[in-house]
């Protein structure tokens, strides 16, 4: 059994394990709470949260139109719809610390530093995506949509068939305003650069289109007000990796500006000297995590060392005298050199 295979089977191993279950248990059962808190609240008021939702549409349809529900059950359920979707909505925050809890005592003091910015910037932009599609791109569409309907046919539209259009609707414009934080992300770890990128725009430019064509409806409106934003918010995703991310000096990887405050020339000057140090040496800098072998433990290491090459150094001259012995012995196992002695003996004798 390989030493990897025996640390996954330790005793220490299995309990680390069952505590990250059970703390990954505890945070998912939180989030439930929270979201089912929230749900309650907004209950009693499920129809006017439609009705909220839907006044992008009823404020352009004719007068004496109304919306429909096509199935029985429908205007009990779709308001019902409503109000979960709601509350999760309203409850991202809690979750996404929630997660963020559970994940960040195995990140280093740096990616701690990065992930918190963008996670918070990931609601932001989520948030402002919904916001867009509701006050800039619904009144767009439905105007455009309900102004191309032909002559005598009345728009009547089904009640749930509404709520899973919008629902598309915010998750493609919520998705679609992560863009800077998926650039930024791509950039900080090595994956691509800023300049790739730059090199690339007219490629990306052509994608947001594409997706935008995809995830609207298939009316230019929709499609245009997607797309716009998307390479905006690409442009911005470039402007921020530039200001938070900068490249070291072989290329290979990327460091973090504000990872690490760099003392400055007036700081390192006024800092005092440590006495133990000879003058002009300063003491390297440490990925976090990792803390030098203090003169003690290195002395012990280096004695282990030094004692384990001599036993090592022992068994070879044991293993090499073994190996003689048997070539004058003929490898058979008889000692011939006792053998000639003894004739030597006789023939004096006689």
């Amino acid at each position: 059994m390989s030493e990897q295979e025996q640390q996954t089977d330790s005793p220490e191993a299995q309990v680390t394990f069952v505590t990250h279950l059970l703390e990954l248990r505890d945070r998912l059962l939180r989030i439930v709470i929270a979201v089912s808190l929230i749900f309650a609240a907004l209950f009693p008021f499920a129809n006017d949260l439609y009705t909220f939702m839907a006044e992008p549409l009823l404020a352009h349809m004719p007068s004496g139109s109304s919306m429909i529900a096509v199935e029985v059950i429908s205007p009990f359920l779709t308001p019902l719809k409503m109000t979960l979707f709601a509350a999760i909505f309203l409850g991202m925050p809690f979750l996404l610390y929630q997660l963020w809890a559970f994940v960040a005592p195995g990140l280093y003091q740096h990616e701690k530093r990065l992930a918190t910015p963008l996670l918070i910037s990931s609601v932001v932009l989520f948030y402002g995506g919904v916001a867009f599609a509701y006050f800039v791109v619904f009144p767009l569409v439905f105007s455009f949509l309900i102004g191309v309907a032909p002559e005598g046919v009345a728009m009547m539209t089904d009640i749930n068939k509404y709520l899973d259009f919008i629902l598309a609707m915010f998750f493609a414009f919520g998705l679609a305003f992560e863009v800077p934080v998926a650039t930024i992300i791509l950039i900080a770890t090595g994956i691509t650069t800023a300049d790739v990128l730059i090199e690339k725009r007219p490629y990306i430019i052509v994608g947001a289109f594409v997706i935008g064509m995809l995830l609207t409806p298939p009316d230019v409106i929709s499609q245009v007000m997607l797309a716009f934003p998307m390479w905006l918010l690409f442009e911005l995703g470039i402007v921020m990796s530039r200001v938070l991310i900068q490249p070291r000096e072989d290329g290979d990887e990327s460091e973090y500006r504000f990872a690490k405050k760099e003392a400055t020339p007036a700081a390192a000057a006024s800092e005092p000297e440590s006495s133990s140090s000879p003058k002009g040496y300063s003491a390297p800098a440490y990925p976090d995590g990792y803390e030098p072998l203090t003169e003690e433990e290195l002395e012990r290491d280096l004695d282990a060392a030094s004692r384990w090459e001599e036993d090592v150094d022992d068994e070879e001259y044991n293993y090499d005298d073994d190996d003689e012995e048997d070539e004058d012995d003929g490898g058979d196992g008889h000692d011939h050199a006792a053998d000639n002695e003894s004739s030597d003996n006789t023939e004096k004798t006689s």
